[in-house]
């Protein structure tokens, strides 16, 4: 499967954004899905996860009250809604197919990453 992230971009600090990911396929409506980021100089970071059914959404302690993840399967799309971002939340966003069912906060339990989108918040 190939994942197709998008709707980066240059956000003020307070400013909502979305992100989306678009799936090649139908398979991913098997797996869980996820986001991470990679800021300059750091490793790559779990974000947020969501099982198959778009059910028990986890995220990291960083974004969670402030990041929304969810899924569409009829269009083989997860999106990551972003409200009241932060400078350090500048990085760029992957999504990510679990190789279960379920989310993975994980990098080894990711079987496909996209291509990732560059977020940066700043005023």
């Amino acid at each position: 499967v190939q994942l197709q992230a998008s709707g980066g971009g240059l956000v003020q600090p307070g400013e909502s954004l979305r992100l989306s990911c678009a799936a090649s396929d139908r398979t991913v409506s098997n797996n869980g899905m996820g986001w991470f980021r990679q800021a300059p100089g750091k490793d790559r970071e779990w974000v947020a996860a969501i099982d198959w059914k778009g059910g028990r959404p986890q995220y990291a302690d960083s974004v969670k009250g402030r990041f929304t993840i969810s899924r569409d399967n009829a269009k083989n799309a997860v999106y990551l809604q972003m409200s009241s971002p932060k400078a350090e939340d500048t990085a760029i966003y992957y999504c990510a197919q679990s190789r279960s069912s379920y989310g993975s906060a994980s990098l080894s339990g990711i079987s496909s990453w996209g291509q990732g989108t560059l977020v940066t918040v700043s005023s």
